[in-house]
């Protein structure tokens, strides 16, 4: 059962939200939040699988409350739900550490396939956004003939922290699926930044998924 905590500040758009997770089996919404900081109190209390993360509420926004969860020890994944599309919220969701980016407008079973996504460790980009997000992180990136290089220039264990990264996977998932430790699973991760000329982790996905080390979903 995945345990789920649904963030929002308008009740209405939550009790849907509650309607279309719980008509599936394997969901439960273990408690709502109508604010950022009320939703990492939550996790704190709950410790829930997944969060279900709107972005423009009062107080504590959701950006703010995903980076504050991020920094938990062992955090759950966060799916950033939004009705806005525009690059500096997508930008700043991934920046904060989320795992998943879903638009409001998105068909119930798009949103069943998020959050179990994002369960799972992996990463959840809305297609309708996907081609921005991308755009947005590659201004900077080093050439594609210096990438490539550096991308050969890689180990095969950097480049399997590489894929898990892409996926959107913690560190923690990451040192359990290769079987090390947290430990050296930063330090792979910093070699990366290093080697791929990476300011941070989103930059790492988009790398990744431009150089198809993780192919996007069709």
């Amino acid at each position: 059962m995945i345990g789920v905590l649904l963030v929002d500040d308008q009740e209405l758009v939550r009790a849907g939200l509650r309607q279309i997770l719980t008509a599936h089996h394997g969901f439960t919404v273990l408690a709502e939040a109508d604010s950022g900081s009320a939703a990492l109190e939550e996790v704190r209390r709950r410790r829930p699988d997944v969060v279900v993360m709107d972005i423009r509420m009062r107080g504590m926004d959701g950006i703010e409350a995903t980076r504050s969860i991020a920094g938990l020890a062992d955090p759950p994944p966060v799916l950033v739900l939004t009705t806005f599309g525009e690059d500096e919220v997508l930008s700043g969701a991934l920046r904060a550490g989320a795992s998943g980016f879903q638009l409001k407008d998105a068909p119930g079973e798009d949103l069943i396939a998020a959050v179990r996504a994002v369960a799972a460790g992996q990463g959840w980009l809305d297609p309708a956004v996907t081609g921005r997000v991308l755009e947005a992180y590659r201004a900077g990136a080093p050439s594609p003939e210096a990438a490539s290089r550096a991308l050969a220039a890689l180990t095969k264990r950097e480049v399997e922290v590489l894929r898990l990264v892409g996926t959107g996977a913690t560190n923690a998932e990451i040192a359990e699926s290769l079987c090390i430790g947290e430990g050296t699973v930063k330090t792979h991760i910093g070699h990366l930044f290093t080697k791929l000329a990476l300011r941070d982790r989103a930059a790492a996905i988009v790398f990744a998924f431009d150089h198809g080390v993780v192919r996007p979903r069709s």
